[in-house]
């Protein structure tokens, strides 16, 4: 009975002491409703960042204070720490709208005359990598949405083209060109499927080797190279989706288990302007070698990779002519254990040279 009647008193006394922190809020009292309801304990967001093209300044997102989750661009300058709006909130507001774009990623064309916007961003294996693309004009403020009439929340990797006159984007795992100037848009690929990828990745290149964005411009504008995947071989491996419905549902994934048939990998490269594509001559079995890395070595002519065993303890470097498909080896980084890709490479001496980094010796 005195257990009781203590328990009773201590819950009398807790009823009285809420009903008092309620009718008189004390900020030194931390409660539930404080933690949960208010914005004092939400993270600070830095905003999105890049760098100007020259370098001196750096462009950021902000708050607008009007639009609750509109935000203006603003120029940073690093030597005075001066910073200037560059694109108002008021600018990114779509016609018939009332809020402007929610910015996910912005980037400028070199000129930075164009602003292109990604947004409405939904996931893809682990990262919001599709969504929607708009193109502000920053001469005459005109805001256009990008890709036609394609499907909201489907496009992928959308980037200017070096000269500033074409973005080019995946969209259903083929590769379009759009032009600036007229909004044409042109299919590269139009095989693309569930299972034969262009310029984008299956799932083990998303999660062992952090592929993504699948394709490259030429420095010359004129070029693009991509991956293409055959993935109709790999066995497929139903995880469980508990979260959409009351009941769960099979989730298939095109997953190849140890010794099984992986995706077959190859290099394109298709002329812009004229559609054809020519295929990289990369010896070895495509099923059981990655191409971890690839990019434009230095020029407009030739191609880098980096090609892994299904082992990963070597990795070839191979130098490849855009023009006919060739291939030289030009380098063979190997280790008992494993080996890392390299996405440092740097090219020094005008492109006669490159730099590597490598554990061979036990050191980085």
């Amino acid at each position: 009975m005195r257990f009781h009647n203590k328990l009773n008193k201590y819950l009398i006394m807790y009823c009285l002491l809420s009903l008092a922190i309620s009718q008189h809020p004390d900020p030194a009292i931390l409660t539930v409703e404080r933690i949960y309801d208010s914005e004092e304990f939400s993270k600070e967001e830095l905003g999105k960042i890049i760098w100007s093209i020259d370098n001196n300044s750096y462009l950021k997102t902000e708050d607008h204070l009007i639009f609750e989750k509109g935000v203006n661009i603003y120029r940073h300058d690093i030597e005075s720490g001066e910073k200037e709006i560059i694109v108002p909130a008021e600018k990114l507001i779509p016609l018939g709208a009332s809020t402007p774009l929610v910015i996910d990623e912005f980037e400028f064309s070199k000129d930075e005359k164009k602003l292109l916007i990604y947004t409405n961003s939904k996931k893809v294996w682990r990262r919001n990598t599709r969504g929607d693309y708009w193109l502000l004009d920053l001469e005459n403020w005109k805001l256009e949405k990008l890709g036609g009439m394609v499907d909201s929340s489907s496009m992928m990797f959308a980037n200017f083209s070096p000269d500033g006159k074409h973005i080019a984007y995946i969209n259903y795992n083929n590769i379009y060109v759009e032009n600036l100037s007229n909004h044409e848009i042109t299919a590269l690929t139009t095989d693309g499927s569930e299972t034969l990828i262009n310029g984008t990745s299956d799932w083990v290149y998303e999660e062992e080797l952090g592929l993504r964005n699948g394709f490259r411009w030429s420095p010359d504008s004129k070029k693009i190279a991509f991956w293409q995947l055959n993935a109709d071989s790999v066995g497929i491996f139903y995880m469980i989706n508990n979260l959409d419905s009351n009941y769960s549902q099979p989730l298939p994934i095109r997953y190849p288990k140890v010794g099984t048939t992986n995706s077959a990998c190859r290099i394109g490269i298709i002329d812009v302007h004229v559609g054809s594509t020519v295929w990289m001559k990369v010896p070895g079995d495509p099923r059981n070698h990655y191409i971890a890395e690839m990019d434009w070595a230095y020029n407009s002519d030739e191609i880098i990779i980096q090609q892994l065993n299904r082992l990963q303890n070597m990795n070839k470097v191979m130098i490849c002519s855009a023009k006919t498909g060739s291939v030289q080896t030009v380098f063979v980084d190997e280790d008992s254990a494993w080996v890392e890709v390299n996405k440092t490479l740097r090219w020094v001496n005008q492109g006669k040279d490159f730099t590597w980094i490598s554990e061979r010796d036990g050191w980085r």
